[in-house]
């Protein structure tokens, strides 16, 4: 679980960062987890879109990646998702305290 203070610093990196996974109408797939969870292990800060022609709503489907992939929710905002997820050989973020 991450601190107010690490969301804060989590946050502030994935601002800059350009959505590398897309949720279309076929909602979260068996693919969809598969590529986020490649995309976590060689850069662990993640932004992934919901598209307007999905019928899930944003919360149920950040769930449904965190679940799959083992990652923590960083922040919703509109239909952009940042997840986190630490690596395990070698962290590439060193979190605050």
């Amino acid at each position: 679980m991450l601190s107010g203070k690490q969301r804060r610093f989590l946050r502030a990196l994935g601002n800059a960062l350009d959505p590398i996974v897309q949720i279309g109408k076929a909602g979260v797939t068996e693919s969809v987890i598969f590529s986020l969870n490649e995309a976590l292990t060689a850069r662990e800060l993640v932004k992934a879109r919901v598209l307007k022609n999905c019928l899930e709503e944003t919360k149920d489907v950040a769930q449904e990646l965190t679940d799959g992939t083992g990652s923590n929710l960083v922040q919703i905002i509109g239909r952009n998702i940042i997840l986190y997820r630490p690596s395990e050989d070698k962290p590439l973020i060193e979190l605050p305290k």
